[in-house]
């Protein structure tokens, strides 16, 4: 057995000869460990600990939120004191207007106050008493009744009378001595009688509707408006009920509603509309939404205060000073709320589709400004539109291409294999760097761009605006599609970014290879549950995900979707006018810097393609086919490349076959005799198998 020997003390150890310092050591054999705490103890279920313990676990905060977050508070109070502020002063601009309906119901208002009076000083009230017992004979009754009533009616007569004498005098002598306060007070006293003379149709006041303002939201409408659409519970059964107060949210109000057993929030989301046809609030002003961190039942309903659609203008931050890092995550828009909403565009890939006039625009110079105010990105982007929306930032892009000829197509997928290529060279520097070099993993860092500039590492961010045009173009589609997925699959770790957006969003448009690959999506308005899908990724629909509730006129709103989860967002709205002063900040801080580069300081573009004929062998062979005859295999390479390829198709089968032998060998790749029974018997051809596997440099 092993003896483990532990020094206590660095002084000599004590004489243990002498009693009084001998130390004894129990040593216990093959011992057991034990707990030194006591075990917790849970209180038992169902007590009023428990309940407590259960409350606490969820308890609202003592503070409100309003009152915790700077931003909300300051929103609120400016809110409250811009809404008071129109008020005192709409009204007040109006008040000659009120005092001229005085002045003209004075009359009416006189005549009702002299009446008044008269019937109190004659006591009329009394009337009907005194008749009815002079009616009955009851001479004792009518005697009191008539004392009692000369008791009342005589001092109020005196009263009316003194009155009367003192405020006529009073009036002629202040007409002669004081006629300025005088006249003042007679308006006033006009102005009284007035109010006096109000007609129940005709409001003296100019009722303020503001039609952008909403009412105040409580459970009563809650409950209604989920009944309304038929969310509420079965005969005998628990029906809605409330998580929590509804409370104040930012400029809103946020209500928590658990649904009746059996119900998911999702049932409510796909009937947005008539939840807010049934609240009688505009659509844009009503966001449910599902709490999927409680359960599957919990809805979170916010309601706007005030309609986001008619609100003012958010600015986007970086409008008028900062710039930008495009390894962090840039501001983009803000949600129903107002607040800011960021995108991450670093290690990710970014999809926008919507039906034209949705607001792409708007998106994409909120994404390209931000870029730009990033002196160490880079950008490349092809607007394949041609109507110039992206000018502003021409003077400092790398390649700059709008237009929709053919020509500007081969540019961008010119633009894509040059990106192929820089992933390439990047992979294989990091895959020459030791692990101490790249901590964080085998990618592109902005500390280590910093550390080798010589090797240019700094993020390049591929812009391709109407992609669908090469998606559906019959000579460029499939190429389009195998270069585009490969940038997406392979280059987002070495900081190669890739961009699409599209207006037809349809499968055709977009193909999946393309959709399902990409990690960050935006959604603006579509028109069906596919369209929604193809962008935001199967199943978004169902998960409550619907771009489709979201109006063509609610310009860049959309669904903003990393994985499985998304939020609404509106993009910040830049006037092209803004953009051009953007763009020109942007241009200082890159010549500061000191990195213009391609079409931006005049120099020629050269877009490096170092894809070679097993890649595009690779790109267009046929999904789990073994082998494929040569001449098949130059008509699809032909298809794919025709700029490469298509002199091959002007051959007879052999010489295509020859040719494509030819363009293998120095690849030590050949073809041989394959016999293909579905296809057309025995010719040269290809085995997958002698392929070589694909090497990145990764």
């Amino acid at each position: 057995m092993t003896e483990n020997v532990v020094a206590l003390h660095k002084t000599p150890p004590p004489d243990l000869t002498d009693p009084l310092t001998e130390t004894v050591i129990d040593v216990i054999h093959d011992a057991e460990p034990r707990p030194v705490d006591p075990p917790e103890q849970a209180p038992p279920a169902g007590s009023w600990i428990a309940e407590k313990q259960a409350y606490l676990a969820d308890a609202p905060p003592v503070v409100p939120t309003f009152l915790r977050n700077a931003a909300e508070f300051i929103d609120a109070t400016r809110w409250t004191a811009s809404y008071y502020a129109h008020v005192i002063g709409f009204h007040t601009l109006r008040a000659p207007v009120y005092l001229a309906r005085l002045l003209l119901r004075a009359p009416r208002g006189a005549g009702r106050l002299i009446v008044r009076w008269g019937k109190w000083v004659a006591d009329t009230e009394a009337r009907p008493v005194e008749a009815k017992a002079a009616a009955s004979a009851d001479v004792e009754a009518w005697l009191a009744l008539s004392r009692e009533h000369s008791r009342r009616v005589r001092p109020r007569r005196i009263a009316s009378l003194a009155v009367a004498t003192a405020t006529a005098i009073t009036s002629t002598v202040s007409a002669f001595l004081v006629p300025g306060w005088t006249f003042t007070t007679a308006v006033a006293a006009a102005a009284l009688c007035g109010l006096g003379g109000r007609k129940g149709d005709k409001p003296l006041i100019t009722r303020y509707v503001a039609t952008n303002v909403m009412r105040r939201l409580d459970s009563t409408e809650v409950f209604d408006a989920l009944a309304a659409i038929g969310i509420e519970g079965k005969k005998g059964r628990r029906g809605v009920e409330f998580a929590s107060e509804v409370m104040r949210d930012g400029p809103g109000w946020r209500a928590e509603v658990d649904l009746p057993p059996g119900v998911e929030a999702t049932a409510v989301l796909e009937k947005r509309a008539a939840l807010a046809a049934a609240m009688r609030r505009p659509i844009s002003t009503v966001w449910p939404e599902a709490d999927r961190t409680a359960h599957p039942g919990r809805l979170v309903l916010w309601v706007a205060q005030r309609d986001p659609a008619k609100a003012g203008r958010k600015l986007w931050p970086l409008m008028k000073e900062g710039q930008a890092d495009v390894y962090e995550p840039l501001p983009f828009g803000f949600d129903p709320r107002g607040n800011l909403v960021e995108i991450t565009l670093m290690y990710s890939n970014l999809l926008v589709g919507g039906i034209p006039g949705s607001g792409k625009t708007s998106c994409a110079l909120a994404i390209v400004l931000g870029v730009a105010l990033d002196p160490t990105a880079e950008l490349w982007i092809y607007e394949l539109k041609g109507s110039g929306d992206l000018d502003s930032v021409k003077p400092i892009c790398h390649r700059y291409v709008s237009g929709d000829e053919d020509e500007d197509l081969e540019a961008a997928l010119a633009g894509m294999r040059s990106g192929i290529a820089e992933y390439q060279r990047r992979a294989a520097f990091v895959r020459s760097l030791p692990a101490s070099e790249v901590p964080e993993g085998r990618k592109v860092t902005r500390a280590l761009a910093e550390k080798y500039p010589e090797q240019q590492l700094g993020p390049r961010v591929i812009v391709i605006d109407e992609v669908q045009e090469l998606f559906t173009h019959p000579e460029y589609k499939e190429e389009a599609a195998a270069l585009a997925t490969r940038l997406i699959k392979k280059a987002r770790a070495y900081g190669i970014i890739l961009i699409l957006l599209t207006q037809n969003p349809d499968a055709p448009s977009l193909p999946t290879s393309v959709s399902s690959s990409v990690g960050t999506r935006l959604c603006l308005a579509v028109m069906d549950w596919r369209a929604n899908n193809n962008v935001l990724g199967t199943g978004a629909y169902d998960r409550g995900l619907r771009a489709t509730d979201i109006s063509v006129d609610e310009q860049g709103t959309g669904i903003l979707a990393r994985g499985r989860e998304g939020i609404t967002v509106r993009a910040a709205f830049i006037k092209q006018t803004e953009a051009d002063d953007i763009a020109a900040r942007a241009l200082a801080l890159r010549t500061a810097a000191g990195t213009l580069s391609g079409q931006s300081v005049g120099a020629a573009v050269e877009e490096k393609d170092v894809e070679t004929v097993l890649d595009h062998l690779r790109a267009i062979w046929p999904d789990g086919v073994e082998t494929v005859h040569s001449h098949r295999l130059v008509e699809a390479l032909a298809a794919y490349r025709a700029d490469l390829y298509r002199p091959w198709t002007e051959m007879d089968a052999a010489g295509a076959s020859t040719a494509l032998s030819a363009a293998l060998k120095p690849f030590k790749v050949s073809t041989r005799q394959l016999t293909i029974r579905d296809c057309c018997g025995g010719a040269k051809g290809l085995r997958w198998e002698d392929i070589p596997a694909a090497d990145d440099g990764e």
